[in-house]
């Protein structure tokens, strides 16, 4: 984590996590904790080096939630200064490939590598496609069972998916758990409150898929037939809401575009059904 923070707002969150993974595991650490301390506060009189550690974690606590509130307070500034724009995020389990499908997106250079958790910073894109605009960001990826300490200390990073009018769910189904993941991804979005949004599904690495899935001597039409049969369930299961994309190959990224592209329109019609400026 503390590698990927890039941002005041990233560096703040991991370092809040580590305090708060820390604090209940004082005991034995006195060495350790008395270089992180970094010189914060000293020893009143009649404290024990346990009790020293506790209060001087705590202070570091205290602080950096107070710096995470005044940062919290002025994303929500900027994101209610974003205006009438209809905004997206992609929003999935970590590693699926989210920051590679908003470089293709967006045509921007955010970081998109093969590490768990490489985004942990909200980036955020205005994007036109044919004349209409919207906003689309990049946030930090689910695991299973996120400890509550980082749950809170992602609050703000977690505060863009809540308030998106339309999420990009990104699934890497050639992994061999990805429908173990895509639940995780579910529930996660379930207790945030966010799971009654417009999603898209967007099934990604089908190129690894397909090379993981087939052997050499099956015929073409039986490929083409296991694949349908694969598509047609999730788009069962998702209410004809799913698409089928490899970012790294540019594999059907033009249909990804054009679905995206109709649920932006269509919500901005609902929105602002006399403002055609959006929609021509």
């Amino acid at each position: 984590f503390a590698r990927r923070a890039k941002t005041a707002q990233a560096k703040a969150q991991v370092e809040l996590a580590q305090y708060q993974y820390i604090l209940p595991r004082l005991r034995g650490m006195w060495k350790h904790l008395e270089r992180l301390g970094g010189g914060i506060g000293t020893r009143g009189p009649g404290e024990t080096e346990i009790e020293t550690d506790r209060r001087i974690v705590r202070d570091k606590i205290s602080l950096l939630r107070k710096r995470l509130q005044e940062i919290d307070k002025q994303a929500f500034t900027q994101r209610k200064e974003r205006g009438e724009f209809i905004r997206v995020a992609l929003v999935g389990y970590t590693n699926v490939g989210k920051s590679t499908i908003m470089n293709l997106l967006s045509k921007s250079e955010v970081l998109a590598e093969n590490k768990l958790f490489a985004t942990l910073d909200t980036t955020t894109r205005k994007i036109v496609y044919e004349t209409t605009p919207f906003l689309l960001s990049d946030t930090v990826g689910f695991i299973r069972k996120l400890p509550h300490h980082l749950v809170e200390s992602f609050k703000s990073t977690l505060d863009e998916v809540r308030e998106a009018d339309i999420l990009l769910l990104v699934v890497d189904i050639s992994h061999p758990a990805y429908e173990d993941q895509l639940g995780v991804v579910n529930k996660t979005l379930q207790e945030m409150g966010a799971h009654d949004k417009p999603i898209l599904t967007v099934f990604n690495k089908m190129d690894l898929y397909i090379k993981q899935t087939f052997d050499e001597w099956l015929g073409e039409e039986t490929k083409e037939q296991i694949l349908n049969d694969m598509k047609a369930r999730w788009q069962d299961e998702t209410g004809g809401n799913a698409i089928f994309v490899s970012a790294l190959e540019r594999m059907h990224i033009d249909e990804l575009r054009k679905a995206i592209l109709d649920k932006v329109r269509e919500l901005y019609r609902v929105r602002y059904p006399y403002k055609t400026e959006f929609f021509y």
